[in-house]
């Protein structure tokens, strides 16, 4: 009896459990996303900075293969719950509802055991119902994850093709290094003081920060707060932050500006698009909401 019970046992399970599943996040994603971030760098510092729109693509990417990843995990752990389930009501035996209220057995017994399979069977359901669940969100994940792979590479192809004229940026602007004491270049030292002269500072500006693997350690951007930092800009300062915003895009080209960003959004001279949105970073002051940040060739 116990045995032909086991056999349908295995037979449901097995059923449940050979749903096909996406290979989420898989070996050949992660390479490739490796891959292309490489080749990311490599245009990044032929061009002279960060190339806004790759990396925007770049964090896209890796946000959506770490969830599928997550998604992956999650699947896993919810079939082997399942499976566990499984395990325990095969060991729990069945009702004998015959027996529940007979004088040969134990009514309390026979309760409990109603209780424990009446709380398995709910249980069963929720996580079978969890599995489906997962199972639709782990593909859904690595569609996302290749789609933005996909981007990343068509992002990368289109910057490539742009080489001749960003170079032709680069040579109009020429190289600069920081030449004083500040670790600023001339170029940036020029634009803040412009900015400066025609815009009120109340909250300060911050320019070098030491080991930055980015502009800021290279001396050629700063960041002009338009809050005390960590809350949102709002009423004049708001309207400081994106007339500031402006007038850089307005004045750019005369004073070597690369790329602007301010309230998740950036403005990259080199890709030529506009504004362009940012994805969440984490908080007001990485996604740009408190400051204006200018970086120049």
């Amino acid at each position: 009896m116990r045995s032909g019970r086991a056999a349908v046992l295995a037979v449901v399970l097995s059923c449940l459990l050979a749903v096909p599943l996406p290979a989420a996040a898989d070996p050949a994603t992660q390479a490739e996303l490796r891959k292309l971030t490489k080749q990311a760098a490599k245009l990044n510092k032929l061009y002279r900075g960060q190339i806004q729109s790759l990396e925007e693509t770049r964090v896209r990417a890796k946000k959506a293969a770490d969830l599928a990843d997550k998604a992956k995990k999650a699947q896993a752990d919810a079939a082997q719950d399942v499976s566990e389930w499984a395990q325990l009501a095969y060991m729990s035996g069945p009702l004998d509802a015959t027996r529940l209220f007979s004088g040969g057995s134990d009514p309390y017994a026979s309760l409990g055991q109603a209780a424990s399979m009446s709380y398995l069977a709910e249980l069963r359901t929720a996580r079978l119902g969890s599995v489906k669940t997962l199972i639709a969100d782990a593909r859904k994940a690595k569609e996302d994850a290749d789609a933005q792979i996909l981007k990343l590479k068509k992002e990368i192809e289109k910057m490539k093709g742009k080489r001749r004229e960003i170079e032709r940026l680069l040579a109009k602007y020429g190289f600069q290094t920081p030449t004083n004491s500040g670790g600023l270049t001339s170029r940036m030292i020029a634009v803040r003081d412009e900015i400066m002269q025609n815009f009120p500072m109340p909250y300060g500006v911050g320019c070098l920060r030491a080991g930055d693997p980015g502009e800021h350690g290279k001396g050629r951007a700063c960041d002009f707060m338009m809050s005390s930092g960590g809350r949102p800009a709002s009423g004049v300062d708001e309207e400081r932050g994106d007339a500031l915003a402006q007038w850089l895009i307005t004045n750019g080209a005369r004073l070597g500006v690369m790329y602007i960003i301010w309230k998740q959004r950036y403005y990259d001279i080199r890709s030529g698009s506009g504004w362009d949105p940012m994805s969440d970073r984490g908080g007001v002051t990485a996604n740009h909401y408190d400051h204006v940040h200018v970086s120049v060739f």
